[in-house]
C-alpha cells in the first residue's frame, strides 16, 4: 500500500502561486507575441531554459539541420526586409524583425555545439546554401510584381518553414535542446502564416499552399494564435 503523504497548507499556497505565475522558478516566456501574431523569441529566456537541458550527442544530420535552419530563418528575414523596401507595408518590417530573433535562436545552437556559422558574414540576400539562394532570388522576383504577390510570398516562406521544421522533428532530431528551439520556431511560423493569410484576404486574394496540405493550411489559419 502506498504511504499517504499529508501536505501542509503552505505547500498548496506555493503550488497555486507557481501555477498562476506560469512556472515554479518565475522564468520569462520564450515567445513574445503581439495582437497581430508577430512572434519574437526572447533569447535570454530561451538560453535559460536550454541551460537546464543536457548537451546531447549531435548526429551529422542534426548538425546539418541546425546550419540549414540558421539560413532558412535568415531567408525569411531577408525576403521580408526587401519586400518592405518595395511596398513599405508594416507586416513585412514587423515580421522581418521577428525573424531576426528566430535566426538568433538557431545561432544559440550553433554556439552550443561549436558548429561553423553560415552567417559569420551576414550579407542581406546572400546565402551559403545554393538552394536557399535560388529560393530567395525566385521569391524576391515574384514578390516584386504586386503587393498581393508579395503577401503570397510571405505565406510561401512560412509554409516552407513549417514543412521543413516538421520534417526535421519527425525524422532527424532526437536532442531535447534542438527540439525546444524547433518547436518554438514552428509556433512562430504558424502565427506568421495566420498573419499573412489575413492580409491576403484583406487584399482580395486566396492563397493555395504548395509545401503543406490544404487541410493542414486550413487547420492552421482557423486556429488561434499560439503562445508559450
Amino acid at each position: 500500500m502506498k504511504k499517504l503523504t499529508v501536505l501542509s497548507p503552505l505547500f498548496f499556497t506555493l503550488f497555486l502561486l507557481s501555477a498562476c505565475n506560469g512556472s515554479a522558478d518565475g522564468e520569462s516566456p520564450i515567445l513574445d507575441i503581439n495582437s497581430q501574431g508577430t512572434t519574437t523569441i526572447n533569447i535570454g529566456s530561451l538560453s535559460s531554459q536550454l541551460n537546464t537541458l543536457p548537451l546531447g550527442d549531435l548526429s551529422s544530420a542534426e548538425a546539418e539541420s541546425i546550419v540549414f535552419m540558421r539560413e532558412e530563418e535568415k531567408l525569411a528575414r531577408d525576403v521580408y526586409s526587401a519586400l518592405y523596401n518595395v511596398y513599405g507595408t508594416n507586416i513585412f518590417t514587423n515580421i522581418a524583425a521577428s525573424e531576426q530573433t528566430h535566426t538568433d535562436a538557431v545561432s544559440v545552437l550553433i554556439s552550443r555545439y561549436n558548429l561553423t556559422d553560415p552567417m559569420a558574414t551576414d550579407v542581406v540576400g546572400v546565402f551559403e546554401n545554393s538552394e536557399l539562394q535560388f529560393i530567395y532570388d525566385v521569391l524576391l522576383d515574384s514578390g516584386s510584381v504586386s503587393l498581393l504577390e508579395a503577401l503570397y510570398v510571405g505565406a510561401r516562406v512560412e509554409e516552407l518553414d513549417i514543412y521543413d521544421l516538421e520534417r526535421l522533428k519527425d525524422f532527424v532530431i532526437d536532442n531535447d535542446d534542438i527540439m525546444l528551439i524547433y518547436n518554438n520556431l514552428l509556433k512562430g511560423s504558424r502565427n506568421h502564416l495566420r498573419s499573412f493569410d489575413k492580409q491576403i484576404k484583406n487584399n482580395g486574394g486566396v492563397y493555395t499552399p504548395i509545401y503543406i496540405s490544404q487541410e493542414q493550411y486550413d487547420d492552421t489559419i482557423n486556429s488561434p494564435i499560439e503562445g508559450n
